[in-house]
């Protein structure tokens, strides 16, 4: 591949500044609103944001070596990279610690991290070189996709974590319909999924059931289930049109808000910053997908092209989601927001992703 004979100092000079920008920008609001959200009695914020900065410069160093490496070698070891993941996984269920009545982080003494953001990457690696070499143009191709991401998708549920579960999902639908895949199978698996609701609510663990009904009607328990999202609304709601002011958030400050700097993030930063700061993080992420979507477009490899479409996907989905549990239109899951929510494993997850798609990207400019 050229794009091997470049330099590091050439390919950083080549990037796509359209997309890192708004990265980055994300990333020093997501700075302030984790200070913000430990301010005030008990503190915190001061440590969690120096964290988070220093996540921030490991998370920088993967992303320049993964840019060095260029995507098309590390497609390369698409096949064992997804193993050691399921491995790695696996162990989660043996030797995880329980964080939240959720199994899925491991820890290498004073370093403590969640396998599951990391299999998010090599899901999409894996799929992408997958669905190239055997198109799901067929039943029986569809199926071996889906039994190939499920590997990783049920080990992550058994955690439980069905929040990055649901994400392995959106991944999955999004790369097999962008590798081609005809609309009747995924339709029909839409379609199957509906009829089995019914019986998935029997598999449901107590508090996953307490989300969903909560979300139907928060007030129906509002000291126990319904309290994250009730006080979530009221935090975004009180923000107005301008906000109350930076570190001027009460929900978080007389810790209203539960999880401030993590799960509702968005919360903090809507009821310091209100309805323009809100609309400017929409339209900061806005820029990141078209930007990805514009590499997608711009690539003819193919691999490349499905590896966008997982990357963004992954991104959409937990943007979406993020978002509308903090202001009560979607069930409560837990996943934070990119870039945004304080959290060492997804920002290094998404900082490897991006530097896949920035690989991509330069193997597109006609300077090759």
């Amino acid at each position: 591949m050229e794009e091997k004979r470049l330099s590091l100092r050439e390919k950083l000079a080549g990037l796509d500044k359209l997309q890192l920008l708004p990265v980055l920008f994300l990333f020093f609001l997501g700075i302030l609103s984790i200070y913000s959200a430990g301010a005030g009695a008990s503190g915190g914020g001061m440590k969690f944001a120096l964290r988070q900065l220093v996540w921030g410069g490991i998370s920088a160093a993967a992303f320049l070596f993964v840019l060095h490496t260029g995507y098309a070698r590390i497609l390369g070891a698409a096949y064992p990279i997804y193993m050691g993941t399921l491995a790695v996984l696996f162990s989660v269920m043996i030797l995880g610690l329980t964080v939240k009545g959720s199994q899925s982080w491991l820890s290498l003494g004073f370093l403590r991290f969640q396998p599951s953001e990391f299999g998010k990457v090599a899901l999409i690696l894996v799929m992408a070189k997958h669905l190239c070499r055997y198109p799901p143009l067929t039943a029986s191709s569809f199926l071996s996709a889906l039994g190939l991401a499920g590997a990783s998708g049920m080990l992550v549920l058994l955690q439980p974590d069905a929040g990055s579960a649901l994400v392995y999902g959106a991944i999955t639908i999004v790369v097999v319909v962008a590798a081609g895949t005809p609309w009747k199978y995924p339709l029909t698996l839409g379609g199957t999924a509906l009829l089995l609701i019914p019986f998935g609510w029997g598999v449901l663990k107590e508090y996953q059931k307490a989300r969903i009904l909560v979300f139907l009607d928060p007030w129906s328990d509002p000291l126990g289930a319904g309290y994250n999202v009730i006080q979530s609304r009221i935090a975004v709601g009180s923000g107005g049109l301008l906000g109350k002011g930076f570190l001027e958030g009460m929900q978080s400050k007389l810790r209203f808000l539960p999880e401030p700097h993590t799960d509702f993030i968005f919360s903090v930063f809507s009821e310091e910053f209100g309805f323009a700061g809100a609309i400017g993080v929409l339209v900061l992420f806005g820029l990141l997908f078209w930007r990805l979507i514009e590499t997608g477009m711009r690539t003819k490899d193919s691999r490349a092209k499905v590896l966008i479409a997982g990357v963004s996907a992954w991104i959409w989905f937990q943007t979406a989601e993020s978002i509308g549990m903090s202001m009560g239109l979607l069930p409560v899951t837990g996943l934070p927001l990119p870039f945004v929510s304080y959290g060492g494993s997804s920002l290094l997850s998404l900082s490897i992703a991006l530097a896949l798609v920035q690989s991509v990207y330069l193997s597109t400019l006609k300077s090759y």
